[in-house]
Formats: structure tokens, sequence, C-alpha cells
């Protein structure tokens, strides 16, 4: 087994963390206000984050999952705003590899440079307010009609939702269940039929917008079903598995942050006459922050690397999601504690982070839901 990163990939990791940092200013009143930075949004389309996945010839980077992995590491270190983070890894490896998998030459020319520019800013709708953690029991649904569907329902808690221009929405367009009872639509918000809810006030992540989207009768032509009709209950495990992956990548860079924020403030600030890093119990913290942040990134990396092989990770994906999120809210709480009343403080920007970690806990399937998969995955 390897564990040597070509020096390009390191070197690609190494600018996206200085590309980052140049995107912290004002981070604590966007927090605040609870807005969405469009022109740092911008700045990571023209640095090149969202276009990554995407083909040379839609204006994209055309680079390897795994490079693409480091740099979204590299960007989560460097960057304090995991709300904008969240949001572009989400267009980046979720919504760009959905179309490129599963979209016909038609939608892939339509959409993919959109995406890759931000100028096109995507949305994955799944969740409903009646169906959170079981996905499949959606009401939207999308019925036949001349040359489409009609497609009617809500969606709720969509991240990206409030700003979307293009939506990847599954809906129910049979009897079947999960098991060929869904489909997949690309549908535009401008569309006759289709309102996008005002962004929610949320504990975390307060800079990603997230709301509702509600259709009311809206018109899908038959050439925005992305994938076979039927096949939604594939493409919804293929997405998620992207997200559960490249998602936790940045969490993995924030986690390498805490620690090193953490252990520079125990260093330098003394307690009893010697810096308080000597005392084994603030030690321990950051010797537990260290496990959790090592043995999170061999999972992440061992699940890229097998999603990058062409294997199903819907297990492993799952395994890296639940400790990596988990490890960033205890290890958010160990640095506040390290940090003592300074880091309860807001300008400290350690709460924030805490409250952008318990997010992690539940978007891309909660946590219960992912040791529901891996205890699947080990026959219970």
């Amino acid at each position: 087994m390897d564990f040597d990163w070509p020096e390009e990939s390191l070197s690609l990791r190494r600018e996206a963390v200085e590309f980052g940092r140049s995107l912290n200013a004002g981070i604590l009143e966007d927090d605040r206000i609870g807005r969405f930075p469009v022109e740092k949004w911008q700045r990571l389309a023209d640095w090149g984050y969202l276009g990554l996945r995407a083909p040379a010839e839609f204006g994209g980077e055309d680079i390897d999952p795994l490079t693409g992995l480091l740099v979204t590491e590299g960007l989560g270190e460097g960057c304090e705003d995991g709300g904008l983070v969240f949001s572009g890894a989400v267009q980046a490896w979720v919504l760009v590899p959905g179309l490129m998998t599963y979209g016909t030459e038609e939608q892939k020319q339509r959409y993919l440079r959109g995406l890759a520019a931000g100028s096109t800013i995507g949305a994955l709708a799944i969740t409903e307010p009646d169906s959170g953690s079981d996905a499949f029991a959606m009401r939207t649904r999308a019925s036949p009609v001349d040359g489409g569907w009609s497609l009617a329902g809500r969606k709720a808690y969509i991240t990206n939702g409030p700003e979307a221009n293009l939506v990847i929405c599954f809906a129910a367009t049979g009897e079947g269940g999960a098991l060929g009872g869904i489909s997949v639509f690309l549908v535009e918000t401008d569309t006759p039929g289709v309102e996008r809810t005002p962004p929610m006030a949320k504990m975390g992540l307060r800079t990603s917008p997230l709301g509702d989207l509600v259709f009311d009768d809206a018109f899908v032509p038959e050439r925005n079903a992305l994938g076979q009709i039927g096949s939604g209950a594939l493409i919804f495990n293929e997405l998620l598995e992207w997200e559960r992956i490249w998602a936790t990548a940045a969490q993995i860079g924030a986690l390498q942050r805490d620690l090193e924020q953490a252990r520079s403030y125990a260093k330098q600030r003394k307690a009893f006459g010697a810096p308080i890093a000597s005392h084994q119990g603030v030690a321990n913290r950051l010797v537990d922050m260290k496990v959790r942040l090592e043995a999170g990134r061999l999972l992440v990396y061992r699940a890229a690397w097998l999603k990058a092989q062409g294997q199903s990770t819907l297990a492993e994906s799952a395994l890296a999601k639940l400790w990596v999120s988990e490890s960033a809210v205890e290890s958010s709480l160990d640095s506040i504690q390290v940090h003592g009343g300074y880091g309860y403080m807001s300008e400290a920007g350690i709460e924030r982070r805490l409250r952008d970690a318990v997010g992690g806990r539940i978007y891309s399937g909660t946590s219960e839901m992912q040791r529901a998969i891996v205890g699947r995955s080990i026959g219970l």
C-alpha cells in the first residue's frame, strides 16, 4: 500500500490552503447575519474549484478525484467559512459528477459550463418535510404530461436552495417504492410553478443558504430527466457517496486547522509558570484531536480511493462520514476547552466551528443513518 502523494497533488493542496485563507475576511459579520458571500463564491469559481471535476471542454479543470480530494481538504483547512466551503463542495463534487455520470450530451452542454463557472448555482433536492432520513418515502411526484412531466411537492432544508438556478430533484414516478418508483429531473428554478423560499436562520453553516423548494405543477421537459426513469435509487446512492466523501474531506482540513490552532495556543499560553501544553490534561486533549484527525483522514482516503476505482462505497463512505462528523464536534469542544474563556468568544471563531460541525452530523444523512448503513454491511 503506497501512501505517497504525487508532488503535483501536494502542491495543489498547499495552494488551496493559501487560497482558502484569502477568503477569511468578513467571516464574523457574514456568519452573524447569515449572508451568502456571492463575491467569494465567484472567487471560488474563478480559482477553478467549482469546475475541478468538469472536463476542460466545459471550462473545468478535469482533475482526478483523488487530487480533488486533497484540494478540498486544503480548502477546508485554509478557509474558516465552513458554510461557503460546504456549498462549494456540494456543487463541485455532487452536482458536477452527477451530471457527468448520468447526463446526456445535451444536458452537459446546457449546464456543465455554468456550474463550473459559478454563474449557475446548483442544489440537490431530496429531503422533504415528512421524509427526512426515510428519503424514499417522498411525496413529491412527477406525473407524465405531453412533452414531459408535471412536478408537484415540496423539498425541505435544501443546501443552496434559495440561490439555486438549477436543481437535481428526486420525485416519485411510479409505485415501485425505492426500487423503480423514483426518478430524477433537472429543474430550472425560473420555471413557472417553482418557488424558492427565503434562506432559513440556522445554528451553523450560516453562509451556506438553506431553504425549501416548492413545485406547483411545474413543467419539466422530457429532455430534462436525469438518467433513466425509475433509476432514482441508483443515482441517490451514487451522489450521496460523492457528497459523504468529498464534503467530509473539507472537514478533515478543518480538523487539521483545529489541532494546529489549539496546539499553538497551548504552547504559548502559560498557567502556573509553564505553557499549558505541558499539563497532562491539556496535552491529552491535543493527542485525542490528533488521533481523530489521522483516523478520519485514513477512512476518507480509503473511501475516496475505492470510489476513484469505480467501486461502490456505500458502507465505506458512511463509515468515514460518521467518524469525521462526530470527531469534528468532539475536537471543536476540546479546542474551546484548551482556549478557555477566549475560545468561548465569537471573535476566536472556535464556537462558530463547533456550530458548523454540528451540521455535519445531520447533512448527507444523520449519524444514526450512517450507523444503520454500516450495521447492515456487517450483517446487523
